[in-house]
């Protein structure tokens, strides 16, 4: 009997290596995600984790581009601040080191005009 070691999966790289959300952050993200679904103004998000940076984007419509993209950038920290809210057009809307601070942006604009 000629038996053949296993072949071993291979093994990803090092996880240190992506920049993602924890679970405080999202949970913070989501938060304010929730009430503007709640008001019918959102109604879909995507996720993504990079090398530099990670990104909740945030949709009208599924097909069309992100109304909105919250980042964190590590690099940033000592500078501008981890955070960001960017608009449509790609401008930074708000930056700074505190998410939740960073959040109202989006928040003032569901108060708005009634």
């Amino acid at each position: 009997m000629n038996a053949e070691a296993p072949i071993p999966f291979p093994q990803p790289g090092p996880i240190s290596d992506v920049v993602s959300f924890d679970r405080k952050e999202l949970g913070q993200i989501l938060r304010v995600y929730g009430r503007m679904v709640a008001a019918g103004e959102w109604r879909d998000y995507a996720i993504a984790a990079m090398r530099d940076l990670a990104v909740f984007a945030i949709f009208r419509r599924t097909a069309e581009t992100p109304l909105y993209r919250i980042e964190k950038r590590p690099k940033l920290r000592a500078r501008q601040g981890l955070y960001a809210v960017v608009g449509i057009d790609g401008h930074v809307l708000r930056r700074g080191h505190d998410l939740d601070q960073v959040l109202k942006v989006l928040e003032k604009r569901l108060i708005g005009p009634v």
